[in-house]
């Protein structure tokens, strides 16, 4: 694997690499990709205080992919992994779970004990699923129809050792 580096600070071109790879995965539609950028803005906006927090991966000036995540409110150790997303011609790398790593020590880091994460039951998620499975989650619980008929929320949540 090539020297991945990793970035915290978010920066306004984010916005654009960050529509960028939520397109080309060709998993989301357009409005989860508005939502995807839409918090990178908030960030912007409003820093720290927003409730997201980010890591970008890169290979010298190319964005690789990065990670979502934040505080649940209302919980003493849990966070949310809200978005986690490779370039398409990076992936198979180990580069994805580089980023989850280095995001679940930042986690740590804070004080977290759990991380929560959500996807489809469609077989297109069918790889993420997988990839969740192979680091470590555990399926807690099943949305039946909750995106649409016949596609659940599949919640998954990771107990980090500290």
């Amino acid at each position: 694997m090539s020297e991945l580096s990793f970035r915290e600070v978010v920066l306004q071109t984010d916005i654009d690499r960050v529509a960028t790879i939520l397109h080309n995965t060709t998993f989301f539609e357009s409005e989860e990709e508005v939502v995807g950028t839409s918090l990178v803005r908030e960030y912007l906006e409003k820093g720290d205080n927003c409730g997201y927090l980010f890591v970008f991966g890169e290979i010298g000036s190319q964005f690789v992919g990065y990670t979502c995540y934040g505080h649940i409110p209302g919980t003493l150790h849990g966070f949310d992994l809200h978005w986690l997303a490779v370039d398409p011609a990076m992936q198979g790398r180990g580069y994805g779970t580089a980023l989850l790593q280095f995001t679940e020590d930042r986690i740590r880091a804070f004080g977290g004990q759990r991380v929560y994460v959500e996807t489809s039951s469609i077989p297109l998620y069918g790889p993420t699923r997988e990839f969740y499975d192979h680091h470590g989650f555990s399926l807690e619980g099943r949305l039946a129809d909750y995106y649409a008929p016949k596609d659940d929320k599949m919640l998954y949540v990771k107990r980090l050792l500290i």
